[in-house]
């Protein structure tokens, strides 16, 4: 029988690399650290360079506060820092950096270099990681010098592990713009190979998301800003993407917590929920959104890659997220109202100012967080073949478009209002675009766009999207205060039905009045719609009645009052919107563009496609080459 083994005290070497499988990943782990180490010496400069992906040569330059030279051994000691001194720090941990790992594991596995000169010191000192090594004068103006060679060089078959030059350079790019997201006020150099490929100048929130995510992310994102007056000193800042700006992955998303950049389901929900009604199939929302809670409230210490966090109040973190993203997405038209700039003087320069996001003249709103939806799209390549019947009856309407907008709202109620609610929307305000953000119709295109004229050009409305979006919205409004209003038919519809969709009217008959609908069996295979929502009373009553019972049929009546109903009601308004090649009025064109103005989530569709878009008098401009 063999001998019991012997329980024995790891070598520090050894516990160090043991530690660094965990923090150093890659090269950009380690460019991670080192970042975060040279932010919380209060640097305002800081210049990285890489070689070979990061795997030969990673060195950070900051103008921090600087170590002492008595310090430099310890800074290389695990479990070493300067950042938390007891329970009650660690508890309340406000730094990046805490654990005191990174460097000790960064030179277990690599050949580090540490120069630094603290202020007022009379030359900087250097100290190499090597077992007995002491501190040598260097030269040095002012901060910290880490450098990091040869990854992994005593560890080979973790060296195997990495990946190509190219990869492990791409994982460095990203690990940069995170922490630089996060640090607006602080300059950041990156060079490979000898080669600068991103710097980033001191700016403030807005413009380095501009400088890192695009110029085309704020066009098309809305400012999030809930204010510090919450009572649990809880504040949400930044930006979240429109639905029509999503991704095929989720490679835009960009969360961080009392400035640390982390990955955390709770929040990811959160953010996902708040995006719901609006993306389209398996898209992924764009978002770069700060949370500011209290240190005491949030544990840091959960990994030690301090990518993870754990709240002390999950749910309430998470509600409050979700309805803060769901508000400002959900703003309708009249609360981000287009913009009034004139830009009718056949150059660039109101396009520009508008784009830039600098106050427009009369104190319009700026880009970031007020600009028309979807400018970036382009308009289809077809013809604009309009008939005159409908040009001459828009200049008709457009001479006295302000004296007669309320009239013509009022003819237009039975198409896009409900039932016995004629001239429910509110009349524009005189004078000006302000109170109709959309502008006046101008015509209809092949019978499914609104063309339309606001004060910026020209908006084109899909009418049947943004009809769909107006129905659903109103329906979930009605269910919710269980008001769905009924409108009965005078004559029946009947239409032949599986035995099963029989069994399940009946079965769910009180279901189907809380929705408004009446079905009734005529038969073995036949039922009749004998009422359908008042919302809904110009769609095709045996087409909703068979679309419902197969919702009923498949998931019942539980799912349908919880996670199904919005789906529901987004299938009921799709079928219930006007139809392509209808031919509107253009009084009920105009009903329809006041009716998206009022409605939450109108620049989408229930799919989460656009219902509208804009091009500007600058950009309709260019395409004539106008002002050449």
């Amino acid at each position: 029988m063999p001998s019991p083994p012997h329980i024995n005290l790891l070598p520090d070497l050894l516990i160090s690399q043991i530690a660094a499988g965990e923090v150093v990943e890659r090269p950009a782990s380690v460019l991670k650290e080192l970042l975060e180490n040279a932010l919380d010496a209060g640097s305002t400069t800081i210049q990285i360079q890489l070689e070979e992906g990061g795997v030969k040569l990673i060195r950070i330059s900051d103008d921090g506060c600087g170590i002492a030279r008595d310090e430099l051994a310890l800074a290389l000691t695990r479990h070493a820092t300067s950042k938390i001194a007891s329970l009650e720090d660690l508890e309340r941990v406000g730094t990046l950096g805490f654990r005191g790992e990174a460097l000790a594991s960064v030179a277990a596995v690599a050949r580090v270099t540490l120069t630094s000169r603290q202020q007022g010191a009379p030359h900087a000192w250097r100290l190499a990681g090597e077992p007995g090594a002491t501190p040598e004068p260097a030269a040095l103006l002012a901060g910290t010098v880490v450098e990091m060679r040869d990854l992994y060089y005593n560890t080979p078959a973790r060296r195997k592990f990495l990946k190509s030059e190219a990869t492990e350079y791409a994982h460095c790019i990203d690990a940069v713009k995170r922490i630089a997201l996060a640090h607006p006020g602080v300059a950041f150099t990156l060079s490979h190979n000898g080669r600068v490929s991103l710097h980033l100048a001191k700016s403030d929130a807005r413009g380095r998301a501009g400088a890192i995510l695009g110029d085309d992310f704020l066009a098309e994102s809305r400012a999030v800003d809930t204010g510090g007056g919450h009572a649990q000193g809880i504040r949400l800042t930044g930006h979240c993407a429109l639905p029509a700006h999503s991704r095929a992955r989720s490679d835009a998303q960009y969360c961080y917590v009392n400035g640390r950049f982390v990955r955390d389901k709770l929040l990811t929900h959160a953010l996902r929920e708040a995006y719901q009604d609006m993306l389209h199939g398996s898209r992924y929302p764009a978002y770069c959104v700060f949370l500011e809670v209290d240190p005491a409230s949030v544990d840091v210490n959960v990994h030690p890659a301090k990518t993870e966090v754990r709240f002390r109040d999950g749910r309430a973190v998470h509600q409050f997220v979700y309805h803060a993203v769901q508000r400002t997405l959900s703003a309708s038209l009249a609360a981000h109202p287009a913009s009034t700039g004139d830009t009718g003087s056949g150059t660039d320069d109101g396009a520009a100012q508008y784009r830039s996001g600098a106050p427009l003249p009369g104190g319009a709103p700026t880009a970031g967080s007020e600009r028309p939806a979807f400018t970036h799209y382009a308009p289809r390549q077809e013809s604009l073949r309009v008939s005159e019947p409908a040009v001459a009856s828009y200049f008709a309407f457009a001479q006295n478009a302000r004296a007669d907008a309320a009239s013509a709202r009022f003819n237009a109620s039975d198409a896009f209002a409900p039932a016995g609610t004629p001239g429910a929307l509110p009349s524009p305000a005189p004078g000006g675009d302000d109170g109709a953000p959309l502008g006046y119709a101008v015509a209809q295109l092949h019978g499914i766009y609104v063309l339309a004229q606001n004060a910026q050009g020209l908006v084109l409305v899909d009418m049947h999207a943004a009809h769909e979006r107006i129905l659903y919205e109103k329906l979930k409004s009605a269910w919710d205060e269980r008001a769905v209003a009924t409108q009965a038919l005078l004559i029946p519809a009947v239409f032949a039905a599986e035995p099963l969709d029989v069994a399940a009217s009946e079965e769910h008959a009180d279901a189907l009045r809380e929705l408004g609908f009446d079905i009734a069996p005529m038969g073995p295979a036949q039922l009749a719609v004998r009422a359908v929502p008042a919302l809904l009373q110009a769609a095709d009553p045996a087409a909703l009645a068979r679309s419902l019972l197969v919702e009923l049929r498949e998931h019942g009546v539980t799912q349908l009052l919880a996670a199904r109903r919005n789906e529901l009601l987004a299938t009921m308004a799709c079928h219930g919107a006007v139809r392509a090649r209808r031919q509107l009025s253009v009084p009920e064109m105009n009903a329809l563009l006041r009716q998206m103005e009022e409605t939450e989530r109108s620049d989408q569709c229930n799919h989460g496609r656009p219902t509208w878009t804009q091009l500007s008098l600058a950009e309709l401009d260019r395409l004539f080459l106008r002002g050449r």
